[in-house]
């Protein structure tokens, strides 16, 4: 069907995502290396002709309806990411939206660090447009779904996810200025080297609130920094050097995390130097230490984390890993060589099961397109 306006039905498939290197860097202004992934949360969305939202999780089995009269947070978490896109589209294009029904399904894992959330909230957003021709750009449906995690699920993300989303392209990487929202397209070209995502499975409660108080410390180290450098807008173009100056005159947290913030900074561009030099050795390495510095510096790895991580360094087929994602639980993320891929995981699995008693999930994952209408 050619005339948008005419459409009674969209079906959407919107992606998670991974970032090679870059952690806790877009809401501090940097450069980060983000890529859609093959795993996708599918929605089918109906006109059904009257003034009520009805939502149905085929994953959950569970299903809630609102008023688009009346759009206000729930105490069900999930149901935020799409009442908060509804919402923050009302603000932009009031009364753009009718009555719709949506079923969603997912391949996605969720809480694994691979941002359901934003595939969610881009995804009802890219529908909802499509369903009612709204006219929304790109960048407006990234906004929109940002500002959705902000204000209705109280999480208070930087851009990088939601781009990701969006923007993504197959066999791609992109390397995002998050002050700019300017970005250019890496090939992934791993060489012999595949990723590897491993899922702890454990997911621990300080996730959204240490999260937001990580912003909160670098947003003061910040401030402090700008009295004698008022031309420093955000905490990632802070050289480390001049970090430095400031140990003085910060707490023990603010100092490490604005020293790890302008460290990760200068590792995901030698990172990406280094990949399009195919040179893989170096960029296994500076993941590495991108992960030693999220679990000393900036505090969000766990024990469970740290664990794979550092069995990884054992193991000659895999040449990089770090946590990857908001942290205290979730994935980490492994360059594996690709002739060792089964072996590797059937040995990690054991001994995470004997340290841990739990059981690890392997994601094998290909780079893939961001959100898009399926019809």
């Amino acid at each position: 069907m050619t005339d948008t306006q005419q459409k009674n039905e969209v079906r959407i498939a919107s992606p998670g995502r991974i970032n090679l290197i870059g952690e806790h860097i877009d809401y501090n202004g940097g450069f980060v290396l983000p890529a859609a992934i093959d795993k996708r949360i599918y929605f089918h969305l109906k006109k059904n002709n009257t003034h009520t939202a009805k939502i149905y999780s085929k994953n959950m089995d569970k299903e809630f309806s609102f008023s688009l009269e009346n759009v206000h947070p729930s105490k069900t978490e999930w149901h935020n990411y799409i009442l908060g896109v509804v919402h923050h589209i009302h603000q932009l294009k009031p009364n753009s939206i009718q009555g719709f029904d949506c079923d969603i399904e997912s391949n996605l894992p969720l809480g694994s660090g691979v941002s359901s959330s934003a595939a969610l909230e881009c995804g009802i957003a890219k529908g909802l447009n499509e369903l009612f021709s709204i006219g929304l750009t790109d960048l407006e449906i990234i906004t929109i779904s940002r500002d959705a995690e902000h204000s209705f699920v109280g999480t208070k993300c930087g851009i990088m996810d939601q781009f990701a989303v969006v923007k993504g392209k197959k066999d791609h990487l992109l390397l995002l200025n998050c002050d700019t929202l300017e970005h250019r397209l890496i090939k992934a070209d791993f060489g012999d080297y595949q990723i590897i995502l491993l899922n702890t499975n454990v997911s621990h409660n300080l996730a959204t609130s240490e999260y937001n108080n990580r912003r909160e410390e670098c947003e003061n180290a910040l401030k402090v920094i700008q009295e004698k450098y008022p031309n420093e807008k955000y905490l990632a173009q802070v050289s480390p050097e001049k970090v430095e100056e400031f140990k003085p005159n910060l707490s023990e947290k603010s100092f490490n995390r604005a020293l790890y913030t302008s460290q990760e900074q200068q590792r995901t561009i030698n990172a990406t130097k280094a990949l399009e030099q195919k040179d893989f050795k170096t960029f296994g390495e500076l993941l590495y230490q991108s992960h030693e510095g999220l679990a000393n510096l900036y505090e969000v790895s766990c024990t469970e984390l740290d664990f794979l991580v550092n069995y990884t360094k054992n193991i000659p087929e895999v040449i990089g890993a770090r946590m990857m994602g908001g942290g205290f639980g979730g994935c980490t993320l492994n360059l594996v060589h690709k002739d060792a891929t089964a072996g590797f995981i059937t040995k990690i699995e054991a001994a995470y099961k004997n340290e841990f008693n739990l059981t690890l999930t392997p994601i094998i994952v290909a780079i893939g397109d961001g959100v898009s209408i399926q019809y």
